[in-house]
């Protein structure tokens, strides 16, 4: 009798169960979201990018991952533990699949650092440190270190895992070379282990992810196909929130904030941003591009970058360009970021009198001539920040030769440090300063040391210091380090910090979706009421 009654409550709970699941999945609907630019591709290794990273985040996991909170959680690896000053153990979550039905080994992970360590690779900052990974089993590896590096589990929560058996059947044992321009198999197609699948990509057109039903994880969305879709003009993609088209854009241009928050069935969602948004100038060829300064490189005097420096009015930018809302940066990192120093994160004052008088210090009375390459298609309102530099600059006697320019060129040239003057931002994934220290502000060498150093700033202490900042674990020794070492590139005037932008999506009322510091869009926390 005992028995009967449970089966039946079974079977009533069951019912309640299927008819909820109904009525949620009736619910459920597509969601289309649209950002001003698009991915280079959908290989995870191809290029150290957020867009790119964002969108591949979604089919694409690491052993580590983010929380809704920004916190670091368990993702492909369950725990992992320091066992020695040099070795990692990472357990390995068990019964995981990539998207074409193959198992989630060892093996991929050791595959996968191969894959993004190797030529082509632009997310080798990620795994720098990694000397090797060792197998222990199928579901267990140590990762062995160059020397002990307190932050791995933040650093390789960007580092992909991909299917060593699918790249090897599809031909795509290397990432290709974002200064090349080429394609593979994995350029437009994916397998992953995340909450869902690349249904379909079409490179400036649209992308589209359906929900992965053998996620190992616990669905908190309820959609049932997202399409992402490029639009780099900021009219027509506010247009397309408003008529409906889009149920969600990135990013609002700031000056249409207000109209978009009085559409009662809209919403403006807007949050500091952990990027940096600065200015590089090249300190190691002879001669600039675009320059009528010949057979001289007047970035490498100090005195022509403090010049540019203090022509700047951030106080400008902020109130006309960025509407209020950025925050003016001394320091190339965000508030936000693990090894912020308060007090050097001050700025040389605007003094355009001043800026006059260093350049006929060093030798330009008349000031010079110089290209500037600025993506026009990447960051909040970077065009309008290109253009106002410009004028500025032109007030103190340089003359900037603008080249604006979608991502797809740009990057290349920076990453192949053939600009003299640019606009670029940086969010450290791993939301500490040492990783700004190593890709930004590290003299270029082996290992992705300075790989984003576009202007190859350089300078040995610094370098020092943030090898010894990797390997430091008391963390007052590591805050003082870190401190010296932006102390030193302040004082060098290595780059031109301007400020911290914010994140500003608009979406439509009936949409939910969680903002994070680093402007991920992940879809597993997307509803469409």
């Amino acid at each position: 009798m005992i028995r009967a009654v449970s089966l039946r409550h079974l079977g009533a709970w069951a019912i309640a169960c299927a008819v909820g699941l109904a009525a949620f999945q009736a619910e459920a609907r597509t969601f289309r979201f649209a950002n001003q630019g698009d991915a280079l591709s959908v290989d995870p290794h191809m290029h150290n990018e957020a867009v790119l990273l964002s969108l591949t985040g979604n089919v694409y996991e690491a052993l580590t991952g983010r929380g809704r909170k920004f916190e670091i959680t368990p993702e492909l690896a369950t725990d992992w533990k320091q066992t020695a000053p040099t070795v990692w153990r990472f357990n390995l979550r068990k019964n995981v699949k990539f998207h074409d039905g193959s198992p989630f080994t060892a093996d991929d992970v050791i595959f996968s650092f191969e894959r993004a360590k190797g030529e082509g690779s632009d997310v080798r900052v990620y795994v720098a440190a990694i000397r090797e990974i060792r197998k222990v089993d199928a579901n267990a590896i140590d990762i062995v270190t160059t020397e002990p590096f307190t932050i791995l589990p933040q650093t390789v929560s960007r580092w992909y895992i991909m299917s060593k058996k699918w790249c090897e059947k599809n031909g795509a044992m290397r990432p290709v070379d974002v200064r090349k321009g080429t394609e593979n198999y994995a350029s437009t197609r994916a397998s992953g282990t995340g909450p869902f699948k690349l249904e379909s990509r079409q490179p400036g057109v649209k992308t589209v992810f359906v929900p992965n039903p053998e996620w190992w994880g616990k669905a908190e969305h309820n959609i049932t196909e997202a399409i992402f879709t490029p639009i780099a003009n900021d009219a027509t993609r506010v247009a397309a929130l408003i008529s409906g088209e889009m149920d969600m854009v990135d990013p609002v241009p700031l000056q249409d904030v207000p109209r978009i928050r009085s559409n009662p069935d809209l919403q403006v969602k807007q949050s500091p941003e952990m990027r940096t948004i600065f200015l590089g100038m090249d300190q190691k060829r002879d001669e600039l591009l675009f320059s009528n300064v010949k057979g001289k490189n007047p970035f490498k005097d100090k005195r022509v970058r403090q010049a540019v420096y203090q022509a700047i009015d951030i106080e400008a930018i902020r109130t006309r360009i960025m509407r209020g809302v950025s925050t003016p940066a001394g320091i190339m990192v965000a508030p936000s970021v693990e090894g912020f120093v308060p007090e050097l994160n001050k700025r040389l004052p605007f003094d355009a009198e001043g800026a006059r008088r260093l350049l006929s210090e060093a030798g330009y009375p008349s000031g010079f001539e110089v290209g500037m390459n600025c993506p026009n298609d990447r960051y909040v309102n970077d065009g309008e920040i290109c253009q106002a530099v410009a004028s500025m600059l032109a007030k103190v006697g340089i003359k900037v030769n603008l080249v604006a320019e979608p991502k797809t060129q740009f990057f290349p040239k920076v990453l192949s440090r053939n600009v003299s003057f640019y606009l670029a931002g940086w969010t450290p994934a791993s939301q500490d300063a040492h990783n700004a220290l190593f890709a930004l502000m590290s003299t270029p060498g082996e290992g992705a040391q300075g790989q984003f150093n576009g202007g190859a700033y350089s300078n040995p202490k610094v370098d020092d210091l943030t090898r010894r900042i990797g390997a430091e674990n008391d963390p007052a020794k590591r805050t003082n380090m870190i401190a010296e070492a932006f102390r030193i590139h302040q004082d060098d005037i290595g780059h031109i910090p301007l400020h911290q932008q914010p994140i500003t999506w608009g979406l439509r009322k009936s949409v939910e979706m969680v903002q994070i510091p680093d402007n991920f869009q992940y879809l597993r926390w997307v509803t469409v009421k």
